[in-house]
């Protein structure tokens, strides 16, 4: 079975590379991905996955089946297809659809002897308000056994866990007057913002490492000689736990209220987006580890590793501009954020890291966007598919590493089940 998915990969590449390629010259943001999600969805329906639309309302979303209709275990592979502003694809979602899509089609070509059935999601907006969180909370990824996910980057590694996000918007309202004739008169609400600025930024001292709070003022008045009457600010509020990111986030919310207090005016605070913490699952890793390990490696010309140079922090020895190297056990550091958490709270998550780039690119940065097309992200994109069509195979080959997965995951669980950050009334949204 192992050498048919290899051949089927083998069969998709070229269009692998022809969609990678359309949706990288075609960036759309978060929940504006039609043309992206159009494009993985045909591929998807060449194949004879049966395609649903627009889940919950959210337009760019897709849930593609293929059902071999023999029992068997239920393998979901996630995609993403959002880009950045300005910058386009810096973060690699021109590979993660095509990725997970041709993973799913190479299965389906066993899927009917062997049994099971393969479930692939269209999931947009990671970048902003989290299409999996939505997903999530309505109980569509219920159906799964297990979820897979690669995300490009410069190095192959076993993903780590990932922290809690909650974004927040601080929109402060005072009152303008002339800054010079009558200040007297004006309630200044940039100066409510730098105050926020400045309690958040004397909070540092008292939080733990794993916390991470980054904001920008977007609105702080309009000219300088009237007094601003509305400022806003947005703030990402990251930490290793919810437990610990709900504590920093009361003092977050007072500290806002008391950069209002003292300048006089009022603060509406807006809930955007919120992401869980990533739950892993030993028995995933190893599964997701095993197959990197078992993949074919990636040759690379003398070409591309002189492209890949100019991408470097530093100059290194020709082959070692390209981390084409595997370290076993090693995870990834605990920093960032992703709905695929949301997910990994649901079903037992599979999720790596495969090289698509040159060693030291900088992720949302312009070292990313210059190399999506190249014939290293191709290559690496090819990879990923394979790794993600194997290590479904051996879940459905083996009832016990199915056993094995739901110990760990309800280990990992400690009696703990999901709910979502996100307060009861409120939907995602974006800034």
């Amino acid at each position: 079975m192992k050498d048919i998915l290899l051949q089927e990969g083998q069969k998709l590449h070229a269009k692998m590379c022809e969609i990678n390629d359309y949706i990288y010259a075609n960036p759309e943001l978060g929940n504006e991905e039609f043309k992206s999600s159009s494009k993985l969805i045909a591929f998807l329906e060449e194949h004879n996955f049966t395609v649903e639309k627009g889940l919950l309302g959210i337009e760019t979303s897709f849930r593609a089946i293929y059902d071999s209709k023999k029992p068997g275990a239920t393998i979901g592979y996630l995609c993403e297809y959002d880009a950045l502003p300005e910058i386009g694809h810096g973060c690699g979602h021109n590979m993660i659809g095509v990725m997970s899509s041709a993973a799913g089609i190479a299965l389906s070509k066993v899927i009917d002897e062997i049994g099971g059935k393969i479930i692939v999601y269209g999931t947009p907006a990671e970048e902003t308000n989290g299409a999996k969180v939505v997903f999530a909370e309505e109980g569509i990824f219920d159906e799964l056994d297990v979820a897979m996910l690669v995300h490009p980057s410069d190095v192959n590694m076993k993903s780590g866990t990932t922290q809690a996000l909650y974004p927040l918007e601080f929109r402060y309202k005072g009152k303008t007057a002339h800054a010079a004739s009558c200040p007297q008169n004006g309630v200044n609400a940039l100066n409510s913002v730098i105050q926020l600025f400045n309690g958040i930024d004397a909070l540092r001292q008292h939080v733990t490492p794993d916390v991470r709070m980054h904001g920008i003022i977007v609105k702080g008045g309009v000219a300088a000689n009237i007094v601003p009457d509305e400022a806003v600010a947005q703030f990402y509020f990251r930490a290793a736990t919810k437990e610990t990111l709900d504590d920093i986030l009361t003092k977050v919310k007072n500290i806002a209220q008391g950069a209002a207090l003292m300048t006089g005016t009022k603060v509406d605070i807006r809930v955007v987006s919120a992401y869980a913490d990533f739950l892993s699952v030993p028995a995933m890793d190893m599964i997701m580890e095993d197959s990197i390990i078992d993949s074919p490696l990636v040759e690379y010309t003398d070409e591309e590793y002189k492209y890949a140079s100019q991408f470097n922090s530093k100059e290194y020895d020709l082959k070692d501009n390209i981390d084409a190297s595997y370290e076993k056990g090693k995870k990834s550091i605990p920093i960032g954020s992703t709905d695929v958490a949301d997910v990994s709270w649901i079903a037992p998550m599979g999720s790596i890291t495969v090289t698509t780039m040159a060693k030291d690119s900088t992720m949302h940065g312009w070292s990313v966007v210059a190399q999506g097309k190249s014939s290293i992200a191709h290559k690496g994109m090819h990879r990923a598919a394979g790794i993600l069509a194997q290590a479904a195979l051996r879940v459905i080959e083996s009832p016990e590493l199915q056993k094995k997965i739901k110990e760990d995951f309800n280990k990992s669980k400690a009696g703990e089940e999901y709910g979502s950050l996100l307060p009861a009334n409120v939907k995602p949204g974006d800034f």
